[in-house]
């Protein structure tokens, strides 16, 4: 079995993200995408602008691709919530959400 491996598409993605859309019958996918590669292949991607998914029809890519909405959906929960060492990196660095000024009566 090779390894699957789960990451934020680059540029040089760009001709095998088309390809891998072109084979599903599906339009280039779009903004940020996030990619599950089996060992140096590409089998699925998600759009975390529309969560539109494309996989490769000839191999096993359901349990990838679910895989790859789980990720997207993990995502998009910390970019609401960021937890714990979210909101620490966000005040030590001034990232983030400033918190509201309080009024002293």
């Amino acid at each position: 079995m090779n390894a699957l491996t789960i990451r934020m598409a680059t540029p040089f993605d760009a001709e095998a993200l088309n390809e891998l859309a072109a084979l599903d019958s599906h339009e280039p996918l779009n903004g940020s995408v996030l990619v599950a590669e089996v060992g140096e292949d590409l089998w699925a991607a998600i759009s975390l602008e529309d969560y539109a998914v494309v996989s490769d029809p000839f191999r096993p890519a359901g349990e990838v691709a679910w895989l790859l909405v789980e990720r997207a959906r993990q995502l998009r929960t910390n970019r609401r919530h960021p937890g714990v060492l979210g909101r620490v990196f966000a005040s030590v660095t001034g990232h983030g959400p400033r918190p509201a000024p309080r009024l002293v009566h």
